[in-house]
């Protein structure tokens, strides 16, 4: 049995269910393991977090049991520890540690964690991804009528991902990757195809936003706020092409972007700990467009 563990935020639960839909394709027993979003550990978390795949309404998946998890991964209390210590051969536990990991398409029996955020995991599958991960109709009349009009013209989803990112712990890690200079640019490759492009900004910094992107060629969504902020990704994805910030969110409003002809932009890098390297990155992030920190096309 495969079980994968569903933890973070709404774009990093997506990439967990995208690997379990992967693994069930396969024609593997596969499970998910959604007990991170249990109250009890939730509330050791410094940034608290729901399970926002149940947003969807009727998105399919079998959740694993608690014996199917400790038969795999180990129970979590002293006994958990002492099987870990004494019989290390009766755990079969694999985490993330690279981009990609191919061997993980051999296990036959694991427990996985990760948050698989590489395209190359279910790049293949993205197509009945789409028919899957299907939103319910919003209650405020505000998000489907700028649906409308970002399907009527030629619009492009612009992510601006501040807020944690300032922080800085997270700023270490996630800061000054997609600066103005990304996001002048990202335009900028744009416009050289369709000059009428209309810019859709969603941010978690408003006033910054207004300040930076002034001008007619500018909107900027500011609808949606706690639960229904899932909503964004929504709007994200029926915009015509997308530019993302490093966050698993606004890639994901570009993966179900379902039209054909679509320009994808993404930072060369995630985090400051990666080195890009072009042709590992084209083969991982087929048909995505990378741009670095210095507004130059990679």
């Amino acid at each position: 049995m495969i079980i994968i563990e569903i933890a973070g935020g709404l774009g990093n639960q997506l990439q967990q269910y995208a690997l379990y839909q992967k693994f069930v394709g396969m024609g593997k027993e596969a499970r998910v393991d959604v007990s991170w979003f249990l109250p009890e550990k939730q509330k050791r978390m410094p940034a608290k977090r729901q399970l926002e795949l149940d947003y969807f309404g009727g998105l399919d998946y079998e959740t694993c049991t608690p014996e199917e998890k400790m038969a795999l991964a180990g129970g979590e209390g002293v006994l958990g520890k002492l099987r870990r210590k004494c019989l290390p051969f009766t755990i079969h536990r694999f985490t993330e540690s690279q981009i990609y990991h191919p061997e993980i398409f051999t296990f036959d029996n694991m427990y996985i964690s990760g948050y698989f955020a590489c395209e190359k995991y279910y790049g293949d599958i993205l197509y009945d991804l789409r028919e899957k991960i299907r939103f319910p109709k919003p209650d405020n009349p505000l998000n489907v009528e700028m649906a409308e009009k970002m399907r009527a013209h030629e619009s492009v989803s612009v992510h601006v991902r501040r807020g944690d990112y300032l922080d800085p712990g997270n700023a270490a890690m996630f800061g000054n990757i997609c600066t103005d200079a990304y996001y002048h640019k990202a335009m900028e490759i744009i416009r050289e195809r369709f000059p009428d492009a209309h810019f859709y900004l969603f941010s978690d910094d408003i006033p910054y936003v207004e300040k930076i992107f002034p001008g007619r060629e500018y909107t900027i969504v500011d609808i949606n706020y706690g639960k229904d902020s899932f909503y964004d990704m929504w709007l994200m994805s029926n915009c015509k092409h997308n530019i993302c910030a490093n966050s698993t969110f606004s890639f994901w409003g570009a993966r179900l972007n379902k039209y054909e002809n679509k320009i994808m932009i993404r930072p060369a890098i995630h985090k400051n700990s990666q080195v890009f390297v072009k042709e590992e990155m084209e083969k991982l992030w087929p048909l995505w467009t990378f741009v670095d920190s210095k507004g130059q096309k990679r």
